[in-house]
């Protein structure tokens, strides 16, 4: 994808397939979408993510909220989105699925990242 296209940060080519899917500016849409998302989508993109999380966090830490452009936020969702798709995998495992409907029953509807 040429920078003109990208829909994030250079650097973070690797996430450009999850941006669609990923980059969620509201915390009920991400968790919702941690109990949606296919299994291999979310392993692939937790096995894109994880790797680039301290960088992402590092680059984005380099500017205020007031300065992200649109690439930023897309980043800054996407490792938001992250770390509800880390639990289901390095913490649920195969019991993710079975917990995804108790999930329904809990549900997020706000939280700090949302103001």
């Amino acid at each position: 994808m040429s920078d003109a296209n990208s829909q994030l940060p250079a650097g973070y080519e690797a996430l450009e397939p999850f941006v669609e899917t990923y980059a969620i500016d509201n915390a009920t849409r991400r968790a919702e979408m941690r109990g949606e998302a296919p299994w291999d989508v979310r392993d692939a993109f937790y096995a894109a993510a994880q790797p680039l999380l301290s960088q992402a966090l590092d680059y984005l830490d380099t500017k205020t909220f007031d300065q992200y452009d649109d690439r930023d936020k897309n980043l800054m969702w996407m490792m938001l989105s992250l770390a509800h798709v880390a639990v289901g995998v390095e913490i649920q495992g195969d019991d993710e699925e079975r917990h995804a409907y108790l999930r329904t029953f809990m549900p997020v509807t706000r939280a700090p990242a949302d103001f």
